[in-house]
């Protein structure tokens, strides 16, 4: 017999595994669901960025997306609903040495947890947040968001949504944010690429992924399926390095504006504490931690 049909096949190993919880798999995530595919990009940038593992903590509420930190093999909290982010600061004030990463979604992040989004940028907390935004709360019954467009069809909006939603790197920028981007899901490296950046940021930085839900937003609006979703990613989103966040908000079905917009040096919480009770109290104050870690961007 032909040496090439006596040749056993090898077991290829997805260079994703190691990172992740198998004993898990497969997950919850609709098929076309964009949830995986920006975990996929996570992980591509903790390997590139050079961070130990050890060193790196994920939070995440609840919600589709909130199921990230279930499934990451990393030290990981799954929180309550809308206090990632307090969750989050919590403990980088505990262990300054931690890497810690927010990933959650619109619901969680910017309903219930809106406020504390708000007050975590304005202090500039060393985290990095990731907000999967499918304008939907997809775990739930696919109610209205705060990132919902008009006039978009939700279970809680059957005539269509008629609120004016958040243009969440405007909200971001706005607050103090030191770095903020948005992609699609559809722009696997651009994501990556933000993502190792961000994680060699020292403040909040804020990183808006648009991703699909066939099974709530897309099927209620007639959009289609999640190929469906990325060939209109393709086709609509216009990538504009450094615009001003005011002018990019998103409307139904409507262009998508893409990149990073800002990157700027900001004063942490924890230096803005030193310098004032150091200035306040002289040698009698002793400096609480930084513990920055850092990264590399190739």
């Amino acid at each position: 017999m032909n040496g090439v049909f006596e040749t056993k096949p090898t077991t290829a190993v997805n260079p994703v595994d190691p990172y992740l919880r198998m004993d898990r798999m497969p997950s919850i995530w609709c098929g076309g669901c964009g949830i995986g595919t920006t975990v996929n990009c996570f992980t591509r940038a903790l390997t590139e960025c050079g961070l130990d593992l050890d060193k790196v903590a994920i939070v995440s509420g609840i919600g589709c997306s909130g199921r990230v930190a279930g499934y990451l093999n990393l030290d990981s909290f799954h929180t309550t609903h809308g206090r990632a982010i307090p969750f989050a600061t919590g403990l980088k004030l505990a262990n300054p040495e931690l890497k810690v990463v927010v990933y959650s979604g619109d619901g969680d992040l910017f309903a219930i947890g809106g406020n504390h989004f708000i007050h975590a940028a304005r202090r500039n907390i060393d985290l990095l947040v990731v907000c999967v935004n499918n304008h939907t709360y997809g775990m739930t019954g696919g109610q209205v968001t705060p990132t919902t467009p008009e006039p978009a069809v939700a279970s809680t909006t059957p005539y269509g949504a008629f609120e004016f939603p958040f243009n969440l790197p405007h909200l971001a920028d706005s607050c103090g944010a030191v770095y903020v981007a948005r992609w699609t899901t559809y722009h696997v490296r651009q994501i990556a690429r933000s993502m190792r950046e961000a994680l060699c940021k020292r403040g909040l930085s804020f990183i808006e992924i648009i991703s699909p839900c066939p099974t709530l937003y897309a099927r209620r609006n007639k959009l289609g399926d999640g190929l469906d979703a990325m060939k209109y990613y393709k086709q609509k989103s216009v990538i504009k390095k450094g615009a001003p966040t005011a002018g990019v908000g998103i409307g139904f079905q409507g262009e998508i504006v893409c990149g990073t917009f800002i990157d700027r040096e900001r004063e942490t919480w924890i230096e803005a504490y030193n310098k004032r009770h150091q200035a306040a109290l002289g040698a009698r104050f002793a400096p609480y931690p930084t513990g920055f870690v850092d990264a590399k961007v190739e």
